[in-house]
């Protein structure tokens, strides 16, 4: 028994921990039209373990727009570059719960799903979602049926995939649904429930590239951290002003005390007197003003503050 016991656990030493085998990456949005943005992270121990794994987000984290805390899009990662994983937009959901707060009684409910081909050839689902103000008939549950698949397929037939998810996540295919039936009874909401890439078609390369990206990104990160530490350097120069005064009434009293001593020059500190009387106090002024008159005097505006004084004393 003690040697299983001994096997087993030498065993279970054995074996490889894979949470630490696993790494970060970053998930970023497509090319198009969101510019590679970055939209989450995950964790995977091999590159090619993520191809094909779909990450989901709301509209309102990714365009910043909070009305559309109900949307739910989906990305699909279709490569891995490094620590990127760059996705491809596959489809979007209402959230159920809203859409079951949309239904009441004595409402007709119009629903539908269509099938359109794109003009760069993606084929696309869409699921049109419509509640008029009363009931309807069935012919006219019909006849808007018609109407809006019209309205759907003329706009993916005229429109890339790219413009058709815009039309879909602004709103602007949902108002030229209403629109549309509107001639035939009257509606109250108009929404497209779901929306789901089939099969890929032209991929294009407009935009600009993921290496692009990253040096845009680091070079807002280095200005970001280059104000950061401005503003910690501007925070220990006023901290620093106690000193600066205690230094500026010690050298005061020192002028005093010369000009008791040297009474054979009584012309001289008289005009020295009068040109202290005249200076700035410099001591109170903040760093921004003292850097102001360095720039008006063709002078150096680097340095903490007690620099910037002494600067502009010379």
């Amino acid at each position: 028994m003690a040697t299983k016991g001994a096997a087993s656990r030498a065993e279970a030493r054995k074996q490889k921990d894979k949470w630490k085998a696993k790494r970060w990456y970053t998930i970023r949005a497509p090319r198009q039209p969101w510019h590679f943005k970055v939209i989450g992270e995950t964790l995977g121990e091999e590159d090619e373990l993520l191809i094909g794994r779909m990450y989901e987000i709301t509209q309102q984290e990714v365009d910043g727009d909070f009305s559309k805390l109900h949307v739910k899009l989906k990305f699909r990662v279709t490569e891995v570059v490094g620590q990127d994983a760059v996705t491809q937009f596959v489809g979007h959901e209402v959230l159920k719960d809203h859409v079951r707060r949309q239904v009441r009684r004595y409402r007709g409910k119009i629903d539908d799903v269509i099938d359109a081909i794109t003009e760069d050839g993606y084929y696309v689902r869409i699921k049109p979602f419509l509640i008029t103000q009363g009931r309807v008939k069935t012919s006219q549950k019909k006849a808007m049926r018609d109407a809006c698949r019209d309205v759907v397929l003329q706009a993916a037939a005229r429109s890339t995939w790219i413009a058709l998810q815009k039309q879909i996540l602004s709103g602007e295919l949902e108002q030229s649904i209403e629109a549309a039936v509107r001639k035939i009874v009257t509606v109250k909401v108009v929404m497209v429930r779901k929306s789901q890439l089939m099969q890929d078609g032209v991929i294009t390369e407009d935009g600009p590239t993921l290496d692009e990206i990253r040096e845009d990104e680091s070079r807002v990160s280095a200005a970001k951290k280059a104000a950061l530490e401005a503003a910690m350097g501007d925070d220990e120069s006023d901290d620093e002003t106690p000193d600066v005064l205690a230094a500026a009434e010690a050298a005061a009293d020192d002028s005093g005390d010369s000009s008791e001593e040297d009474t054979d020059t009584e012309e001289e500190v008289g005009e020295e007197t009068e040109v202290t009387e005249d200076a700035p106090d410099y001591a109170s002024m903040k760093v921004a003003e003292l850097k102001e008159l360095l720039k008006a005097a063709s002078k150096p505006v680097s340095g903490k503050k007690a620099e910037l004084i002494a600067r502009l004393m010379e």
